[in-house]
């Protein structure tokens, strides 16, 4: 199973493939599983109501095209999950992203983000697949 940051979830299936690596591309196809972050569902609705990204449709049919359209599963927040998220060292602020670095962690699977900060984690070292 391979977990998508939030943007490149966005990239993936908006067909922005000009801002994935080829590296990331076929990990992604050849992944036996695709999943987010249940965080991540929050992060796009958040992103889209704000205008800091654009939507090829409205925000209801993304969400239907990109789940159940697509396969990509929603892992669930646990509170195990959460409490990892906290003690996680301080190189990151941001709570979606630290969510959905221990969503990876918490699985034991690949993660793919575009995020430069999640290469100071020595916790993501054998999951996080670079560009």
């Amino acid at each position: 199973m391979i977990v998508l940051d939030t943007h490149i979830w966005i990239w993936w299936l908006n067909g922005t493939t000009g801002k994935l690596t080829d590296r990331w591309m076929n990990s992604i196809r050849n992944a036996s599983r695709v999943a987010i972050s249940a965080i991540s569902c929050f992060e796009v609705a958040w992103l889209n109501h704000h205008n800091r990204i654009e939507l090829p449709v409205e925000l209801s049919q993304w969400f239907e095209k990109s789940t159940v359209g697509s396969g990509v599963e929603i892992l669930p927040l646990t509170p195990e999950i959460a409490e990892v998220a906290v003690t996680l060292p301080e190189h990151h602020s941001d709570p979606q992203d630290r969510l959905i670095m221990v969503t990876a962690i918490a699985h034991r699977c690949k993660l793919i983000s575009a995020d430069s900060k999640f290469e100071l984690y020595d916790e993501l070292e054998d999951l996080r697949i670079p560009r």
